[in-house]
């Protein structure tokens, strides 16, 4: 009922057709949180933060070293896979335009809610927290896809039409103000038990890793901190079984599906039935990267066998399509990378024995026992490949941690034919930067 999406590209001038009517929309309360959850349905369903076979836990994971694909060469994925990006490529467009999408009907409700007469002020504040929250969350990454991108914080066309890209540390700059003041915006507990809608720790949970992707150590350790440190709401959960289901007291904010039934997309894009794969299936080497005994192996990865050869696919989420009940939502953030991310910036300033604590959290819960790591680089190490039998399969995890880490040319220079040091930023559009050249200069290999 009520499309927050702008034009087919974010800098046309011209009025796009869906534009909301402000003064409409924001003149009783159920019509504006209609208009903030379809922000969130449109992340959920388009772009590259989807679960869909289109979005980016699965195009990144091609890209780095967790999936192997199996479908027709011809196809848009092969090009994630054997990294052969090109500024045409059609994927790259539709992510960039449909964020940007995104981040201008979240700015739509910043205004429209500043404007309003009508709402209470409990609900202006709980609005643009969970506006601010989305802002900065499509913009993180773009950030790491891209490197310096435009900040975009309105809805003015003209000036969109010629906006600039800003170096990182700005943008950093930006998600990080965004995120500080829907803390404070936003309340406390959920406003909805099934944790769809964020609240403050939410945004404190992405906060942190914002930090640790900017460096900010303490930071990122204190705002992890209070997450975790909330455990009237946020429980551990030792049944790994149990840590993707929709009820899991280890979520902390997640997508519901679209409808009652239904379950996850994530589901549908991983899981295969019969070999060979149609698609994609989780890699060798990530496969045998796990240590024995790990249960995360036996509980979070299926294997499927045709003849002499195995596969093996994603399997957190066990459903595909509807259930009655529906069991599955799509979690976006959860309890465990709070404790990987304390646990690294711990480790980075040289807290080594609280930095183990953290791991080994993780590793006890997936049966194994404390690390051996002692030195603060074998920490790191620990921390690295914990990061990736962990967090496997979710919102390009993997690829963004090898680069932070410094390690995407020694992890897939070997393992990828075409991989070029250039790789570890995708190309920016073309069509973007034929339409707005403020944008230019391409990203460097392109």
């Amino acid at each position: 009922m009520f499309s927050l999406n702008s034009c087919d590209d974010f800098t046309a001038i011209d009025t796009p057709v869906s534009q909301l009517d402000t003064a409409a929309v924001f003149e009783e309360k159920n019509t504006a949180y209609s208009a903030m959850a379809n922000v969130f349905a449109q992340m959920r369903d388009n772009g590259m933060l989807t679960g869909k076979t289109s979005g980016m836990q699965k195009e990144m994971g091609l890209y780095a070293d967790e999936l192997t694909w199996y479908g027709n060469s011809a196809q848009s994925s092969a090009n994630f896979f054997t990294n052969t990006l090109i500024p045409t490529h059609p994927t790259l467009a539709t992510w960039w335009n449909e964020s940007y999408s995104q981040i201008y009907a979240a700015n739509a409700i910043i205004e429209g809610v500043a404007g309003s007469k009508a709402l209470l002020q409990a609900d202006k504040d709980q609005l643009t927290g969970e506006a601010k929250f989305a802002r900065a969350f499509v913009h993180f990454y773009i950030l790491q896809l891209w490197g310096d991108v435009p900040y975009v914080t309105g809805t003015d066309y003209t000036y969109n039409s010629t906006v600039k890209r800003l170096p990182t540390t700005e943008v950093y700059a930006k998600i990080i103000e965004d995120l500080e003041s829907a803390i404070t915006l936003l309340p406390e507990e959920y406003t909805n038990p099934t944790r769809v809608r964020p609240n403050s720790y939410a945004a404190q949970a992405l906060l942190a890793r914002v930090y640790l992707y900017a460096g900010m150590w303490p930071e990122a350790a204190n705002s992890a901190s209070t997450v975790l440190n909330k455990t009237d709401t946020y429980v551990w959960v030792t049944e790994l079984n149990t840590v993707f289901l929709k009820g899991s007291t280890a979520t902390i904010w997640q997508y519901a599906p679209r409808t009652p039934t239904r379950n996850t997309d994530e589901g549908t894009t991983f899981i295969f039935n019969t070999g060979p794969p149609n698609s994609v299936a989780l890699t060798n080497s990530l496969v045998n990267t796990f240590e024995a005994g790990d249960q995360r192996k036996a509980k979070w990865i299926r294997s499927i066998s045709k003849g002499n050869t195995t596969w093996y696919h994603a399997y957190k989420y066990k459903k595909t399509g509807s259930t009655t009940p529906q069991l599955e939502f799509s979690v976006v953030l959860r309890l465990a990378e709070m404790y990987l991310i304390r646990a690294e910036a711990r480790a980075r300033q040289g807290e080594l024995s609280n930095a183990k604590d953290d791991l080994n959290v993780i590793r006890n819960t997936a049966g194994l026992g404390n690390t051996t790591a002692v030195t603060q680089d074998e920490i790191l190490d620990a921390i690295l490949h914990e990061r990736q039998v962990e967090l496997f399969s979710e919102f390009g995890h993997r690829f963004f941690d090898l680069r932070r880490f410094d390690a995407l040319n020694s992890a897939l220079s070997g393992v990828k034919a075409d991989w070029n040091n250039t790789d570890n930023l995708l190309p920016l559009p073309q069509t973007e930067l034929n339409l707005n050249p403020n944008l230019r200069p391409q990203n460097p290999g392109y």
